[in-house]
């Protein structure tokens, strides 16, 4: 048996079918508690529940940014959270046409005997917590695997211990009727070239399907969210045909034609950076047996955060910067993004944290 066939499969497949419709991709709006924070101590708001609750509705209730949307990845407060006038957000989502997804991991912690290298937490009771999330609404799931470059790292330790983890929360996702978002994020931090990522891409991604594969997952039913292949944040940039180049080469020699779709993180790129990259992508003319699209969260924010600065006279404002970003990376995974004549404030500044955690 090469893979689990549940009682979900074919909602499974369905589902992460949906999530790739060309045109559209994920916003990722599953910053924790503390992460949270320190995106509304940028712009000097309190980090209460209230405030966090007023920015996710700004962003749900934007007119017409959801029809660029197929799916939002939730934190745990936020699944379960309303607007303003009473209507559960999961409901507002679909009801124009979005999958509401759930962040289940717990979180990194060092793995002995490495240099810094880290492994994710949060498979004990988690095929409770996903039966709970389904019930809620929830048809699709994230967890955050976080690997360095670095003289020696990634280690081989690191990329094992990585790979297994993700493929046992995705074996656990698919029992329980979740679509598992697969990411194994290959921090962009240090002075790395463009070729020295390729390489340590491609042997995390080698990695990540072997797993996925000895634990039977059902390929069709998940979706890949890994880091685009670029040169380390020290290093100069390169042009977005590169990167495009690069990084639709590695998944060519490591992803199965399988999987439906690739929905890209941002990794701390700014938001015009990330998406003329993606757009690069969609434009090459090579062999693409996969969606190629976004689930971003930083890039598709920032300029929505800054605009709004937690005042209600902002919103609109706030709104416009958000749908000018959902519509460029919409165009973006289509190949027909031309860029932006005028950015909003925030738009091309990096959006790099090193070591960043969320």
């Amino acid at each position: 048996m090469s893979c689990f066939k549940g009682k979900y499969h074919d909602e499974l497949i369905a589902n992460a079918a949906y999530i790739g419709t060309p045109g559209k991709g994920i916003l990722a709006a599953d910053e924790s508690t503390g992460t949270m924070g320190k995106r509304l101590s940028s712009i000097n708001v309190e980090n209460v529940e209230s405030n966090r609750r007023a920015f996710r509705e700004l962003l749900f209730t934007t007119p017409g940014a959801l029809q660029h949307i197929s799916g939002v990845i939730l934190f745990e407060e936020t699944l379960y959270q309303k607007t303003a006038d009473g209507k559960p957000f999961v409901e507002l989502l679909k009801e124009n046409g979005v999958l509401p997804g759930i962040k289940v991991d717990k979180g990194v912690v060092e793995l002995a005997g490495t240099d810094g290298e880290t492994t994710t937490q949060g498979l004990d009771g988690l095929a409770e917590r996903c039966q709970k999330y389904y019930a809620a609404g929830a048809r699709f799931a994230k967890w955050r695997a976080v690997l360095k470059i670095g003289p020696n790292e990634p280690s081989q330790l690191s990329i094992n211990d990585n790979a297994n983890g993700l493929a046992r929360y995705a074996s656990i996702c698919q029992v329980n009727g979740l679509v598992p978002i697969v990411e194994p994020e290959i921090l962009v931090d240090g002075p790395h070239d463009i070729d020295k990522s390729a390489d340590v891409t491609e042997r995390v991604l080698a990695a990540v399907y072997k797993g996925l594969n000895d634990h039977h997952v059902l390929l069709e039913g998940t979706l890949l969210k890994p880091n685009m292949v670029t040169p380390g944040s020290e290093s100069p940039k390169v042009a977005p045909e590169v990167v495009a180049e690069y990084t639709v080469r590695t998944l060519q020699r490591t992803m199965p034609p399988a999987v439906p779709a690739v929905v890209f993180l941002s990794g701390g790129q700014s938001e015009e950076e990330a998406t003329l990259n993606l757009n690069a992508m969609n434009k090459l003319k090579a062999k693409k047996p996969w969606i190629l699209t976004f689930s971003f969260g930083r890039a598709l924010q920032q300029s929505t955060l800054k605009a709004w600065a937690g005042k209600e006279e902002n919103f609109e404002k706030a709104q416009a910067a958000f749908l000018a970003r959902c519509k460029a990376n919409s165009e973006a995974t289509l190949g027909k993004y031309k860029g932006s004549g005028s950015l909003s404030e925030g738009a091309s500044e990096s959006l790099h944290v090193k070591d960043y955690k969320y």
